[in-house]
């Protein structure tokens, strides 16, 4: 059918008005179409109009697990991120793992090797889809030595003192000389020092030493230790025990047979143990009649209890070389002890767990029996004393 004349008319009136429709919108690119990438958001003529697709893409760490807050505490000077994307409506157009485009698998995974620098490390993935939609993941990896992370764990503020003491020599002939405390108390100097959360600046070995030096180097751990900080003591040299008075003495080297006001009384060092506030209070001797200062003298049998719960209660204990006998010069309970010290695999060692590693091989290699317990009366509430390693 024929167009009317009215109607040629309006449809070159139609016809013009798209031509300088066409003409506007290519004159004025930025006005007549926007897009914004993270919302995808269309506009026309600064008219809104949504886009079919508004979903970011989903991303999803594999490995390692991170907590609710995106932080991992991580023991090692690199890190691998396994982790995938997903985008259902539109898919993934790119990635970009601490601002660096990454590639993606054909199923979405992606595996990252990041190096780590000691302490917060942050790490940001990006991934954008088809449709200019985004997704962002903030991570925060803490690089700390797995002591570090240990200390963490267990909440140790403090510091791990120690004083060693090692006699050989007695300027009363009435004691004879011994041949091995001194070189024992410096192999588990060594030992300590090397192996475990020992700094040398907090340890103090006393060799060939008096009664007045071990006075005073106990009187300097009261100032210098907090209730944070831990503390061991060992003695290896001549002991005595007192029948009568039913007291047992250390014998330093100006001891003298006749007069016992250079001996070193057992409750004396109890009273010592007590003033020093520390929170962990080891102690381990190696000398005649060393068994006296005990509440109890066997090992609990109990099984083992959770490392976290044993340091958070304060604890007062000693091992030692045998009871109310005499101890050989040349003592198995040393060398099994600073062996087993050595062989020691564990990040963490309690002393009851350390004494039941090497107290059968003391019976079955000697004629003593060592024990181990609490100290009487000096503040012992069920904790343990712990041995960190350093690696």
């Amino acid at each position: 059918m024929a167009l009317s004349g009215n109607n040629n008319v309006t449809l070159m009136v139609l016809r013009l008005l798209l031509l300088l429709f066409i003409t506007f919108c290519a004159d004025n690119p930025a006005k007549s179409q926007e897009i914004s990438s993270g919302t995808s958001l269309i506009y026309i003529n600064n008219i809104p109009v949504q886009a079919t697709d508004t979903t970011p893409p989903v991303i999803k760490l594999l490995s390692p697990e991170f907590n609710a807050g995106g932080k991992l505490i991580y023991d090692k000077p690199e890190i691998n991120i396994l982790g995938k994307i997903t985008d259902e409506k539109s898919g993934i157009n790119r990635i970009f793992i601490n601002m660096q485009k990454f590639e993606l698998t054909a199923d979405g995974l992606f595996m990252q090797k990041l190096p780590l620098l000691k302490g917060e490390n942050k790490i940001s993935i990006v991934a954008i889809d088809n449709k200019d939609n985004y997704s962002e993941k903030n991570l925060v990896v803490e690089y700390l030595s797995k002591v570090s992370i240990l200390t963490t764990q267990l909440n140790i503020t403090g510091k791990y003192y120690a004083l060693i003491i090692g006699i050989n020599i007695y300027e009363d002939p009435n004691f004879s000389n011994l041949d091995y405390p001194v070189r024992d108390a410096e192999n588990l100097y060594n030992v300590i020092l090397s192996d475990y959360l020992f700094d040398k600046e907090d340890v103090m070995l006393l060799k060939n030493v008096t009664r007045g030096d071990i006075d005073n180097a106990l009187d300097l751990l009261t100032k210098k230790i907090t209730p944070n900080d831990n503390l061991l003591i060992f003695y290896a040299g001549h002991g005595w025990w007192d029948d009568k008075a039913n007291i047992g003495y250390w014998l330093p080297k100006d001891a003298k047979k006749d007069f016992k006001a250079d001996w070193f009384r057992n409750s004396t060092l109890c009273d010592y143990i007590r003033e020093i506030n520390s929170k962990h209070t080891l102690l381990i001797t190696d000398a005649c009649f060393g068994g006296s200062i005990f509440k109890t003298r066997s090992i609990s049998m109990e099984a083992p209890k959770s490392i976290q719960k044993l340091y958070d209660l304060p604890s007062r204990k000693a091992m030692t070389s045998g009871t109310l006998t005499r101890v050989p010069d040349r003592s198995s309970f040393i060398k099994y002890l600073v062996e087993r010290l050595d062989d020691n695999q564990e990040e963490c060692l309690s002393s009851e767990q350390l004494f039941s590693s090497f107290r059968l091989a003391v019976i079955n290699n000697s004629d003593v029996i060592p024990q181990y317990g609490e100290i009487n009366n000096v503040g012992d509430e069920g904790g343990d004393f712990i041995f960190i390693r350093r690696k």
